[in-house]
């Protein structure tokens, strides 16, 4: 898993470096495949492809495999006129769990994808703890209003600082268990 995960976090970063980040669709479905196949290409067969199995973490059970099809334009289509429009469509985004796997960290970047072009921000998840943005995410199905004020607590406008994207980027794989 380590190696997958170092991999993955070098994809993230060429994602970034190269521009190629220009060329992914904001706030969308495919959007998030796109991201999901750039960071996962070569190390999952199924990278950037939506998942046919049910799928769970802890006592959670993400969107049943067999409704994705049907959820995923509906979620696309959620409005993104606000913060909190955003953190909703995110919420949604996350109970969907479209992959097998690395869901956590293609939607972080596509989130900050969608706040950087509809509000000029994005999250400086190097401010966001793990465990308060973990519980937050588990409780956000339920009401999001934790998660709103964590995230919105750390936006940033200075949406061009590599170094805090980067440094996002870091903290979204150490959610994940990561550890350089």
């Amino acid at each position: 898993m380590q190696h997958i995960d170092k991999q993955s976090l070098e994809n993230a970063y060429r994602l970034f470096d190269s521009g190629d980040i220009k060329n992914i669709e904001v706030g969308t479905v495919k959007g998030l495949q796109q991201i999901h196949l750039y960071l996962f290409d070569g190390l999952y067969e199924f990278a950037g492809q939506i998942r046919e199995q049910n799928i769970s973490k802890g006592n959670f059970r993400f969107a049943n495999s067999l409704y994705l099809k049907d959820i995923l334009p509906k979620i696309e289509s959620m409005s993104e006129d606000s913060f909190e429009k955003i953190i909703e469509k995110y919420v949604e985004m996350n109970i969907a769990h479209p992959f097998m796997e690395g869901n956590g960290r293609s939607m972080r970047i596509w989130l900050d994808m969608i706040l950087k072009k509809r509000l000029q921000k994005v999250v400086n998840w190097q401010f966001v703890s793990k465990d308060a943005y973990l519980q937050a995410m588990e409780r956000s199905p339920i009401n999001d209003l934790e998660l709103r004020v964590l995230l919105g607590a750390n936006l940033s406008d200075d949406i061009h600082n590599r170094e805090i994207i980067f440094k996002g980027i870091e903290q979204s794989y150490y959610y994940e268990g990561y550890k350089k």
